[in-house]
């Protein structure tokens, strides 16, 4: 167990909490459910620098890491979906959902077949990252009728995009492969 390991423990470790400070019947809460998902995106980030710049990647690491994201932007995702109760979030929140369930079985196939690294994460994919944490964030700490909620929308349509644009190019990357198996 090394450091980059136990932050992103401490990163699934933040999802309880992060529910429990949702639901919360305080002004408070929302703001520090926004500051506990800020921290666990930190961590996303931290994490993986300090594997690197330590030589302390792990397979279980390696593992987690993508699992822990996931799990935590679905869940934020879900608790927004509750919140703003309609479609205008819903349809994004869904397809960025939806595209990481598949991209993450695609990794997974592709892995198996040795070619992992033709759907390794590309700048697309890290700029859609960048774009919905900031979206989350804006949602969970600001009530669906403040102005900067509407922005939070905005830019996760725009983090919808990319999601749908840097599935399209690593499906199109995995073609040749998936089709040949079919």
């Amino acid at each position: 167990m090394n450091i980059p390991n136990i932050l992103t423990l401490a990163r699934i470790a933040f999802i309880p909490l992060l529910v429990v400070l949702f639901y919360l019947p305080f002004s408070w809460s929302m703001p520090i459910a926004a500051g506990m998902f800020a921290l666990a995106s930190v961590t996303d980030w931290l994490d993986g620098y300090l594997a690197r710049r330590w030589d302390q990647s792990t397979p279980f690491g390696a593992f987690l890491d993508p699992v822990a994201d996931k799990l935590m932007v679905a869940v934020a995702l879900a608790l927004l979906i509750e919140r703003f109760d309609t479609a205008l979030l819903t349809l994004p929140a869904l397809v960025i959902i939806g595209r990481e369930i598949v991209i993450s079985a695609l990794r997974e196939w592709m892995a198996e077949m040795g070619k992992r690294g033709m759907v390794a994460v590309s700048w697309i994919g890290k700029l859609k990252t960048t774009l919905q944490m900031v979206a989350i964030l804006v949602l969970l700490a600001f009530p669906p009728a403040h102005p900067l909620a509407q922005i939070g929308v905005v830019i996760l349509y725009a983090a919808a995009v990319l999601t749908l644009w840097s599935m399209i190019q690593y499906l199109k990357s995995a073609w040749p492969h998936l089709s040949r198996s079919m």
